[in-house]
């Protein structure tokens, strides 16, 4: 009986909004059934892809007889961390020069949210962190659980499916002095609207008066424009500036290493003696959590970065993602206006990134869901990367329908 069960006073937790959607999907049996809803690259013809460049390094590691499954340390792969700090601080850092960056390697994205999190309410004076709204659904989680307190900024205008910049100034003009900050350093999910580099200028003026100490989550570095340096950028001006700040960095959409986990975070500190105590105090937070990482992705990343011809090759693959994602963006644009469509459906192409806020309200995504077997979350996000320009006129008459039906 399971009223036997020492458990049986748990309730029954209600399925992750977006993981929640494949679930659904999963057990769709249409043919025209489409998955937006997941943000992870797909080919052209709807596949997972590995990049040649991936299988290129992991061959070099099989092959390689002087490898062995022994623990890494704490922090992680030490090649893979200065690696990782050159590529998102840029390699003539003053910051990286001066030995003022620790970075340890962390479980991708979350992980590396999540270490960042746990030394902050450990050790850093203002427990507040400010996020935008809205954000990445597990952001809010994350910083909760580690004991922080979340309050959001304004970031998003419905009306412009645009950056509600006036209310974003105002809402962190107002933030406690020396609250967190937590920035989507370029294609920011779910709404795929990034300020401009002379907003960012603004936002970085106004965080450094304030005393407010940023934290950089940058999930697609070359992911979003193509290019490695301009995703990065964000990220460069608040290290230029000689100030101090907190990235998290994950590998899962720039080398397509989603399952292995893969990122690093990154503190930026004053002085090179901060920083060593700084990850001092990081190990303490990795130990109990996961004891060390795992050594398989970070051996295949670290492994294109330090070779130039490998990281050519990966910046190759890299841009032909961000362009194949800029056409699905172009091609459902042209579509919703050859269909006539009501209403100004420019937002697709001005984002960036993997999504794409459409506007669309939960009933129209009920009804593409159960008229058109197309999977997305009930906020109108879509993942341009789980479309092919077979499944656009599919996607342009499921939005045709549910606009016009609701008008």
């Amino acid at each position: 009986m399971a009223s036997d069960s020492v458990f049986a006073a748990v309730v029954r937790a209600p399925e992750d909004p977006i993981l929640g959607v494949t679930v659904a999907y999963n057990k769709d049996t249409s043919p025209n059934k489409l998955n937006l809803g997941v943000g992870a690259y797909r080919t052209e013809e709807g596949k997972p892809l590995v990049l040649n460049v991936v299988r290129r390094a992991e061959q070099i590691l099989v092959n390689d007889e002087s490898r062995v499954k022994e623990y890494l340390g704490i922090t992680g792969l030490a090649d893979f961390n200065k690696l990782s700090a050159k590529l998102i601080l840029g390699a003539d850092s003053p910051a990286i020069q001066d030995n003022r960056v620790t970075t340890v390697q962390c479980l991708s994205g979350t992980g590396s949210l999540r270490v960042g999190a746990e030394f902050l309410a450990r050790h850093y004076h203002e427990k507040t962190i400010c996020i935008p709204n809205p954000t990445w659904g597990n952001h809010p989680k994350i910083f909760n659980l580690a004991g922080l307190s979340v309050k959001t900024y304004r970031y998003y205008d419905p009306a412009t499916k645009g950056l509600d910049f006036q209310g974003l100034l105002e809402d962190l003009g107002a933030a406690p002095s020396g609250a967190i900050v937590l920035l989507h350093a370029c294609a920011h999910n779910p709404t795929g609207v990034d300020p401009t580099l002379e907003q960012w200028e603004q936002i970085r003026q106004l965080i450094r008066s304030k005393q407010l100490l940023p934290f950089f989550d940058s999930a697609y570095q070359g992911f979003a424009s193509g290019s490695l340096d301009a995703d990065a950028e964000s990220v460069r001006m608040f290290v230029a500036d000689g100030g101090e700040c907190l990235a998290a960095q994950s590998y899962a959409k720039n080398m397509g290493l989603y399952g292995e986990r893969v990122g690093a975070l990154s503190i930026v500190c004053k002085a090179a003696d901060v920083a060593s105590r700084v990850e001092s105090q990081l190990k303490l937070v990795i130990r109990p959590m996961y004891s060390n990482p795992p050594i398989h992705g970070a051996s295949i990343v670290a492994a294109i970065l330090k070779d130039s011809e490998m990281y050519r090759e990966w910046t190759v693959e890299l841009k032909a993602m961000a362009d194949r994602i800029l056409s699905m963006r172009q091609q459902l644009f042209e579509a919703l206006s050859a269909r006539g469509t009501p209403g100004d459906w420019s937002h697709i192409i001005k984002q960036i990134g993997m999504f794409t806020f459409t506007g669309l309200n939960s009933e129209q995504v009920a009804f593409m869901t159960k008229e058109y077997h197309i999977y997305m979350t009930s906020d109108g996000r879509i993942s341009m990367a789980g479309l092919s320009s077979r499944t656009v006129p599919h996607l342009a008459d499921a939005i045709h329908a549910a606009v016009t039906r609701s008008t």
